[in-house]
């Protein structure tokens, strides 16, 4: 691809692997910040070359440890912008906070809004996303935003799985609140879609009341945007399971996979197949759990594919078409 000599792309602790596929696809040299920790636990992050009037290109994702990724993002915006450079692009594949997107309780913050407003203060000129948990949230950048969907990607890989029973596959939202995600893979895979009508206890968690849609006899796919502590997907499992279906699968942009995902996930191996991104490593212990058999479906093309579109001011939406055979 042909970027033209001010493209630098960096990837700082999070995402390394993921940007070095990235600056393969692209045929560009990965960069290598200077990043440091001293013994107070503060953060040094800083580019070791002259990027004076260069595009600057930084893949990090805010996932645990989310603090410390943030702050290093952060502060290593302040350097780049100190250091005189024409544009800083932040590619943040999973962006840490999204969930505190609006006051449920009296007296809460709205956390994704402020990091919206550091990320800004900072001096970044563009935030590309993959899925955030809430769509509106766009709305909280006053900088350029694209937020980027691991839909297309779920279902080529679902399309071309030889495990995958097609002929009776139904896609099902987790909750009322990823029905459009839902619809959107179910239009590509040209499948029915079932919804689990969910509400919370009193001790905040996940209950199914209903499934709205036919799936005895069935084998169903939930799509969600992440696997965190996999509460509500095993208790999707279990309903689905007692209404009938043959087996479910999983399929979810951002394996945050926090305690206690794991023990959940190993207790009964409730899920025959999972997808997730890279958008987060997938911890080792997941790997070598050959029965949780867990698929992981890289971003890399995407990524490359935004970063060439915004390069040569073409078209950022066209990005997913790369996985329509």
């Amino acid at each position: 691809m042909e970027l033209g000599d001010d493209v630098v792309l960096y990837a700082l602790s999070a995402n390394k692997d993921l940007a070095q596929k990235v600056a393969d696809e692209l045929g560009v040299p990965l960069s290598v910040p200077r990043l440091e920790k001293f013994p107070s636990g503060e953060i040094l992050a800083a580019p070791s070359e002259c990027v004076r009037g260069k595009r600057i290109y930084i893949i990090q994702s805010t996932c645990p440890p989310v603090n410390d990724n943030l702050m290093e993002l952060l502060i290593f915006v302040d350097a780049l912008k100190r250091a005189s450079v024409k544009e800083i692009n932040a590619i943040i594949p999973y962006y840490g906070y999204a969930r505190q997107d609006r006051k449920s309780r009296p007296r809460e913050p709205i956390t994704s809004k402020l990091t919206a407003d550091l990320f800004v203060a900072a001096g970044v000129n563009r935030i590309l996303t993959f899925d955030l948990h809430a769509a509106q949230t766009q709305g909280f950048f006053s900088c350029l935003e694209d937020d980027l969907s691991a839909i297309a990607l779920w279902a080529h890989a679902a399309k071309h799985d030889k495990a995958v029973d097609r002929e009776n596959l139904v896609v099902v939202s987790p909750d009322h609140g990823g029905v459009v995600r839902c619809r959107r893979v179910a239009e590509i895979l040209n499948t029915p879609i079932a919804i689990i009508d969910k509400r919370r206890n009193s001790s905040r968690q996940p209950e199914v009341m209903n499934i709205i849609g036919d799936v005895r006899g069935k084998s169903c796919l939930i799509v969600d945007d992440m696997m965190d502590t996999c509460g509500t997907a095993v208790a999707a499992v279990n309903a689905l399971k007692n209404a009938g279906v043959v087996d479910v699968s999983m399929a979810a942009t951002h394996p945050v996979l926090s305690d206690p995902a794991y023990d959940r996930l190993s207790d009964g191996y409730p899920f025959k197949k999972s997808w997730v991104t890279d958008s987060i490593p997938l911890r080792e212990k997941f790997v070598q759990n050959e029965q949780l058999n867990i698929k992981v479906c890289s971003l890399y093309k995407m990524i490359a594919r935004a970063i060439a579109a915004i390069q040569t001011y073409t078209s950022i939406s066209d990005t997913p078409k790369i996985y329509r055979d």
